[in-house]
Formats: C-alpha cells, structure tokens, sequence
C-alpha cells in the first residue's frame, strides 16, 4: 500500500518515518505487480470520467502509476509525492512508455503548491492510511479541484468490527511504521459528507497478497520480519485482520479490502449559495 507525507507535518518523527519507508521501498514499490493492475487502475480512471481536455493531479503519486493511467485520457497528468526517490521512479515510467503530457512535482500534501481551481480531476490512492491529518489533506484537494470537477479518493479499508480493526491496525504499524490508521469506509465517506460533497459512489475491490512476498516487500519495525509472519499465521484462525486470510500449502494467502470512492465538487459552493 502506499505513500507520501510531507514536510510541514505536525510531527516531524513521523514525516521521517515516511521518508525512511518510501525512500528504501521506491524501486521495489515500483516493480510491484499488483501497483500496476490494469483492472484496478482502470476502475479508479474510470470512476472519474476523464475528458481530452481535463488536467488530473494525483496527489501522494508514489512511482506514477495512476498518472500514467490518467495521462492516456487527459490533456495533463500531474503527480505530487513528498519522496523524492518515488518521484525518480516515477519520472522513470513515463519515460518508459514514453508519456510526454505529464509532470511531477515534490511537495506537501496538506499544502499543495497549487492554485485554487487548477484540476478538473484530483485522485489519491494508497495513500491516506498514511496521513495524520486526513481532513486536512482532503480539504487541500477539494480546494485545487474545480467547481465540477471530480475528486476521487481510494485506500485500503479497516474492517468495520473494531476488535479485527484494532487487530489489522496493529500488524499494519508494524509492517509499516510510517502507517497512521487505515479507516473504515464510513470514517473516508465522512470525510467527502463533512466537506460540503455529495456522499460519494463506492466501488470495492481486493488486493491479493502472499506472505512471503509481502514480508520481503516490507521494513517492519526494528526489522522484526518473525513477529510479522507471526501476525501473519496467527490471524488465519478467525481471520482476525477481516483479510481472508487461509493456509495454503507452506503459506498464508490473504486479500487487503479497497475501495474507490468518487463524488463532484458543486458548482455552485455552499457561501455562493446563502448569498
């Protein structure tokens, strides 16, 4: 899962841990299969009905996946992360499938270094699980979007009981410590509810993962890879994460629940409105 944080967070202890987690998983990250999903990146496109003429900002772009998805429906693709190493990787790609209509930008998620109003579509995926500040972040790009234009917003989910919450949450921190909370989709709903938008479309998908693999691809807390594939086993009875988690063979199979949610910014704002 991915991204980003920034410079000017409230704690600076974790924008470090950012730094140090994406700055050593950038060329893994961007090599991941299941970053590039045709299927899923199309659902997150799709979900924005881009236009020729639209401008996109991904937002948290990690190595450029979604904005060299975007750019093949947009007139620009624009990508922002707080990792340079990320924004390298993703230059590297678009470089790759020779993409021209894009640009990337490092910066701070909680102050974008854009005008109000510059994108008809605003997205960020993987990415708020990370944020310590999540209206915050979303305020920031509800205000760069224009009036009609479409945010859309995906990210892994927390179960919706709170003891398998708590349980996921746990292993997630120590997988990745640069992890703030993944939410459930009621607490990301509210954040487009809270903000004056119209409840958002959902669509849910699934992010399958082997153990093995996924321990390779992390840097766990103190380096402990054991007490990560502890969790990993010991979730399997109960499936105390909600991730489907089942033994097969000499492993664990398990799947991160996602989903996409989508909605418009008015045209007309709510102060234009009581006016």
């Amino acid at each position: 899962m991915m991204q980003i944080l920034n410079a000017g967070s409230p704690d600076a202890s974790h924008s470090s841990k950012v730094q140090d987690q994406f700055g050593r998983q950038a060329e893994a990250f961007a090599a991941s299969p299941s970053l590039h999903n045709a299927d899923a990146l199309a659902l997150l496109v799709d979900a924005a009905q881009p236009s020729p003429d639209d401008v996109s900002l991904d937002v948290a772009c990690g190595p450029g996946s979604v904005v060299a998805a975007f750019a093949a429906r947009v007139r620009r693709a624009v990508g922002l992360d707080a990792t340079e190493a990320m924004l390298e990787q993703a230059r590297k790609l678009a470089a790759a499938q020779s993409i021209s209509n894009t640009e990337f930008h490092h910066g701070d998620v909680y102050a974008l270094p854009f005008a109000a109003e510059s994108f008809e579509i605003v997205t960020c995926r993987f990415a708020f699980h990370h944020f310590e500040e999540p209206k915050r972040a979303f305020a920031e790009m509800l205000r760069v979007c224009r009036r009609g234009g479409c945010l859309v917003l995906c990210d892994g989910l927390a179960p919706d009981d709170p003891a398998k919450a708590a349980a996921f949450n746990r292993m997630e921190l120590h997988r990745d410590p640069s992890t703030v909370e993944f939410r459930t989709v009621s607490g990301l709903v509210h954040l487009f509810t809270a903000a004056g938008l119209p409840a958002p479309s959902q669509q849910f998908y699934r992010v399958p993962a082997e153990r093995e693999r996924l321990i390779a691809g992390s840097f766990p807390a103190n380096g402990d890879r054991e007490l990560l594939r502890r969790m990993i086993d010991d979730s399997v009875d109960g499936d105390l994460f909600g991730m489907q988690a089942r033994r097969e063979k000499d492993t664990v199979l398990l799947s991160y629940p996602a989903v996409i949610l989508n909605s418009q910014k008015p045209v007309v704002s709510p102060q234009d409105a009581e006016s």
